[in-house]
């Protein structure tokens, strides 16, 4: 056997080339064994990503759809005719939501400022208002709080909410990539060498039954997975941070109880103008000047036409389209919470993983039955530790340590800028976006 390269020396039932097969199929089961393991997650993430995604943006159709239907009913023609007012609101959520870099506490404080020209106009229908005029009137939205204190709620409430939402769904795409990027393994020649005489050499020498031991296993796991070990710290922080996120939209985030019930709030900030349109209209003339008067013939049109005889009918919830993605966002919260949790330690866990697989390694229970590396006998090395630094000591594979895999370097980057983000978004504070998808 002294042809051989790798296996025994010794007596041998194998050709050189069958040693070179046995070489590429080891690592064929080695990438087999690891991808099994990180498929099943990062469907998972995946899968999580595609739902909370297809919720977030339903939820939002639901809310302009019932928004709408509820002011057509109320308002009639004064809403139609000012219906692109609330038509932006929803495309600059949708476009907060999705990636666009959208201000949303300046998209909001706007929103209000154009509701109020067009209000101002409908209560004092017997001015004429220049562009100039409703320019300062807009200036006073701070000030006067004409429509109560529903835009200062509402503006807190939102940003959390989407800020929780988008950081999260944009969280699970990260995961979800991670995992696809760290488990395409390739071995080093080092590896390959360590796999093949765990793997295959026991069949040269006629073993064919004998698996390998457990410890022995885990060791050549342990050097072959040794960057993916170095993820395991980052990625945990991660998942609690994603952990923390999921809490906040299941309580004072919910983006669900902000957007369900959104009409209602728009719909009390403008009876509260109504109501107080007297003392808004006269500090506004204070402050603006006193407007032209129109023609007598034209007011009293006006008047009839944009005066809000409209009460609201009394609201009831179950009217309400009660599913968005078929589900609630409690349900999906605490569905994903679980699968979370499963997932922490998924990188420092995997050698060990692959090695309980009955096809690599006899299990931790038999010792003295199983292949060492050079016999059918016990094995006597203790196990490395996990990550890079720790393989100084690996007995099985020749790791060089100064050399981390720039690859995984890059992930543990990504997985650092995202936790950023949602110890932001977990405080309700907006984080600078990037698109990643």
């Amino acid at each position: 056997g002294d042809h051989l390269k790798v296996c025994s020396q010794g007596y041998t039932c194998c050709s050189q080339e069958m040693e070179e097969k046995y070489s590429q199929q080891s690592k064929h089961d080695f990438r087999n064994a690891v991808v099994e393991l990180s498929n099943h997650l990062q469907t998972m993430f995946s899968s999580r990503y595609k739902k909370f995604d297809e919720f977030f943006k339903e939820l939002l159709e639901n809310a302009e759809k019932s928004l709408n239907d509820m002011f057509v009913r109320t308002y009639g023609r004064l809403y139609m005719q000012n219906s692109e007012l609330f038509k932006d609101l929803f495309v600059e959520l949708k476009r907060y939501y999705v990636g666009g870099s959208v201000n949303l506490e300046e998209m909001l404080n706007e929103f209000w400022a154009r509701l109020l020209e067009r209000m101002f106009r409908l209560v004092n229908p017997q001015y004429h208002f220049t562009d100039e005029y409703l320019e300062c009137v807009s200036k006073y939205t701070e000030q006067l709080k004409p429509f109560g204190d529903v835009p200062r709620k509402l503006k807190l409430q939102v940003t959390r909410a989407f800020v929780a939402a988008r950081t999260f769904a944009q969280g699970l795409a990260v995961a979800r990539d991670v995992v696809g990027k760290v488990s395409a393994v390739n071995p080093t020649p080092q590896g390959t060498r360590a796999l093949l005489k765990m793997m295959y050499c026991p069949h040269c020498r006629g073993l064919l039954s004998v698996k390998p031991c457990y410890n022995y296993c885990f060791n050549v796991m342990r050097g072959c997975l040794a960057n993916q070990g170095d993820l395991d710290a980052e990625w945990n922080i991660f998942m609690d941070s994603m952990l923390l996120v999921a809490e906040r939209l299941e309580g004072p985030f919910n983006i669900e109880s902000v957007m369900d019930p959104i009409d209602v709030k728009i719909s009390d900030a403008i009876m509260n103008m109504q109501e107080n349109s007297m003392q808004v209209s006269q500090k506004v003339f204070q402050g603006c000047g006193q407007p032209k008067t129109l023609a007598q013939g034209r007011t009293a049109r006006s008047v009839s036409e944009s005066s809000f005889t409209a009460r609201f009918r009394p609201y009831h919830p179950e009217e309400r389209p009660t599913t968005a993605a078929g589900t609630s966002l409690d349900r999906l919260v605490t569905d994903v919470k679980e699968k979370l949790k499963q997932a922490k330690k998924f990188w420092s866990s995997l050698p060990g993983n692959i090695c309980n697989d009955e096809k690599m390694s006899v299990g931790s229970v038999t010792e003295n039955e199983c292949w060492n590396g050079s016999a059918k006998s016990r094995y006597d090395f203790a196990v490395t530790g996990n990550g890079l630094a720790n393989q100084v000591n690996n007995p099985e594979v020749e790791v060089d340590i100064t050399k981390p895999d720039m690859v995984i370097r890059r992930q543990i980057m990504a997985l650092r800028v995202m936790t950023n983000k949602l110890k932001n978004a977990y405080s309700g504070n907006d984080v600078d976006f990037i698109d990643i998808s």
